[in-house]
C-alpha cells in the first residue's frame, strides 16, 4: 500500500531525490549536548517519525535504515526486500527530558509489535519490528520493557533486539514526510488517524 502511494509521489518529485548521506555513527551519547540515540523499527517510518516529533524531550527524529548488509542503500533497494535493512528512525533525544524507557513506552504503542514483517498492508522485512540498541544498557532497558510490554498483548512480541552497527539516513524527501505532505493519499488515510490519536493521549496526560 505503501509502495503504491509513494510511486505516486515520486512522480512529483522527479528529479527533487535526496541521497542516502552515508552511515551514522553508533555512538549513544552526544557529550557535547548531552543528548542520547536511540534507533527504532516501526513499519513505515513515515508514521513513526511523526509520532516521536510530537514527544517532549526529543530533539529531532531522522528516518533511515538499519540491520541489513548493503552500504548506503536505496529506498527502492530496501523495498525489493534483498538488502536486510528495516525501515527505522533515529532519535535524539534528552535524557535529562525524556528517558529511554520512555521512548520505548511509545514504541510499544505506536506499532503492532506481535506481527511479523508487517505493519497493516505494508508487508515485508523492512516494516519489522527492531530495537537496534546502542549500548549494553539499552540492550537491558529494551529487554525488560519488552517483558514489561508483553502483558498488554495476547500474541507474543515478536520484535527484533539487535546492536546497531550502522544508521543510513533515508533520502531527502522522506525526513518530515508528514508534515511536508499532510494532503499526501498515505499521510490522509494512515498517518493523522494515528497522529491526532496520539496527540489527545499527549494533552490528557498533562493535565
Amino acid at each position: 500500500m505503501k509502495v503504491i502511494y509513494f510511486i505516486l509521489l515520486a512522480a512529483a518529485l522527479l528529479g527533487i531525490t535526496g541521497t542516502a548521506g552515508g552511515a551514522t555513527s553508533t555512538n549513544m551519547s552526544n557529550s557535547t549536548n548531552k543528548t542520547e540515540l536511540a534507533t527504532l523499527g516501526g513499519g513505515c517510518f513515515w508514521c513513526t517519525e511523526a509520532l516521536y516529533q510530537m514527544l517532549t524531550g526529543v530533539k529531532s527524529v531522522v528516518s533511515g535504515y538499519a540491520g541489513g548488509k548493503t552500504e548506503n542503500p536505496t529506498y527502492k533497494e530496501v523495498c525489493e526486500g534483498h538488502t536486510g535493512h528495516a525501515e527505522v528512525i533515529q532519535v535524539t533525544f534528552d535524557p535529562s527530558a525524556i528517558s529511554f524507557e520512555k521512548i520505548l513506552d511509545t514504541f510499544w504503542e505506536a506499532h503492532d509489535p506481535t506481527t511479523l514483517n508487517r505493519q497493516g498492508d505494508d508487508t515485508g522485512t523492512q516494516y519489522r519490528s527492531a530495537i537496534f540498541y546502542h549500548s549494553e544498557a539499552q540492550k537491558a532497558v529494551a529487554l525488560k520493557s519488552k517483558a514489561a510490554a508483553q502483558k498488554h498483548f495476547t500474541r507474543p512480541i515478536v520484535t527484533e533486539i539487535a546492536p546497531l552497527t550502522k544508521f543510513y539516513p533515508a533520502e531527502g524527501y522522506h525526513q518530515d514526510f508528514y508534515r511536508n505532505n499532510p494532503n499526501h493519499g498515505y499521510c490522509r488515510a494512515v498517518i493523522k488517524p494515528k497522529v491526532d490519536k496520539f496527540e489527545k493521549k499527549l494533552k490528557a496526560q498533562a493535565k
